[in-house]
């Protein structure tokens, strides 16, 4: 679901960095950060074929929008895209995308790095690895298992 300012998306299709790259475009902003996590070939030794994701949708898209706006709050971005990929996703494709407009760069990476960690901490996403031996295993992410970073894990924003 996608508001003026904040693109919270859950999808089955592949998901397109240049789509939220576009959607967070402001002329007012000099900075665009973006996050892309795909899928790597092996975890711990273990040759890996894709990922599977599963979500409660509508929790999971809720979710992601108090995301966009704790990122609004805490720093003063412009807009924000956070794209999450559900179903397979194969070697090198994208599982998730967060794009982040800001006046200054720093309030942009700091926001970035808030949402991906806050994403995998408390969004109820599920990912299953596949490995080429024919075994899958469902995972938790670390710090979900941790609780969670909800609060910023970045230093406060400062003005450049």
């Amino acid at each position: 679901m996608a508001e003026a300012w904040c693109l919270a998306s859950i999808r089955e299709s592949v998901l397109s960095h240049e789509e939220a790259v576009a959607f967070v475009g402001d002329p007012g902003c000099g900075a665009i950060a973006t996050f892309l996590g795909v899928t790597r070939d092996n975890f711990e030794g273990k040759a890996v074929s894709k990922l599977s994701y599963e979500a409660y949708v509508p929790m999971a898209e809720q979710e992601m929008r108090k995301l966009c706006e704790a990122a609004k709050a805490k720093w003063g971005v412009s807009k924000v895209a956070i794209l999450h990929r559900i179903g397979d996703v194969p070697i090198g494709g994208a599982s998730v995308i967060i794009a982040v407009s800001a006046p200054h760069r720093r309030e942009a990476l700091d926001a970035c790095a808030f949402l991906i960690d806050d994403l995998k901490a408390n969004v109820p996403i599920w990912k299953k690895e596949s490995y080429d031996d024919g075994g899958d295993q469902w995972k938790q992410n670390n710090e979900f298992s941790h609780g969670g970073p909800r609060e910023a894990s970045v230093p406060s924003p400062r003005k450049e």
